[in-house]
Formats: C-alpha cells, sequence, structure tokens
C-alpha cells in the first residue's frame, strides 16, 4: 500500500519549554499599548467634549454634527436640549450633545 505514499513517522519531543512568564510580560505589554494608543487619548476627548457641552449659554455661536452653524437662543438644562437660531426666522431644537464646537462670535456674520 505504501507504494505512493511513504510513512509518516513521529518526531521526538524537543520542543521548548516553560514560556507562561514570557507570555505574561507579552500580555502587560499589549495592555499597556491598548491603554496608551487607544482609551486614554478616547477618555481625553469625551472628558473635553463633557465639559464643552456643559459650559454651553445663549448666545453662543456653535456647529451641530450635522453642519449646521447657529446661535443658541434658549438652553433647557433639565431636559438637556438646546434651542438654536439659524437665522432670524428658523430655528431648531438639538440635543446638547450633538454641538460639535463653540466658535468665535461674529462667525456667522462673516459666513
Amino acid at each position: 500500500m505504501s507504494l505512493f505514499i511513504s510513512n509518516a513517522y513521529a518526531q521526538s519531543a524537543g520542543g521548548q519549554e516553560g514560556g507562561g512568564f514570557e507570555m505574561l510580560i507579552m500580555l502587560g505589554v499589549f495592555g499597556l499599548i491598548f491603554y496608551f494608543l487607544l482609551y486614554r487619548p478616547q477618555a481625553k476627548r469625551v472628558k473635553e467634549h463633557k465639559s464643552l457641552v456643559s459650559s454651553l449659554s445663549k448666545n453662543d455661536e456653535v456647529l451641530t454634527q450635522g453642519g449646521l452653524v447657529g446661535r443658541i437662543v434658549k438652553v433647557v438644562e433639565d431636559k438637556d436640549f438646546i434651542e438654536i437660531a439659524l437665522n432670524e426666522t428658523n430655528t431648531i431644537v438639538v440635543q446638547k450633545s450633538s454641538v460639535t464646537a463653540v466658535l468665535p462670535k461674529g462667525t456667522m456674520k462673516a459666513i
């Protein structure tokens, strides 16, 4: 039967033994990389956005996530919504968290 297929023989065990401590070190290194490259910058951005949202007040000019630029007309503290005037006739109500940036005064007139 073994005319075309050669017999396979098991090789003696000569592999590396141990390796548990090195695996723990690698796991720790990957944990540090994850923390410094992914978690920490994201937590910093979330903290900055939370402080931006809490500092919103009437007559601030803001940019929303949808790209709308307007002036804050009314801030509702308990319901977490703000009313934004896009121009003299149009106003919209959006969540505070949808505000991306607070623009300098006079930005709406310059656009």
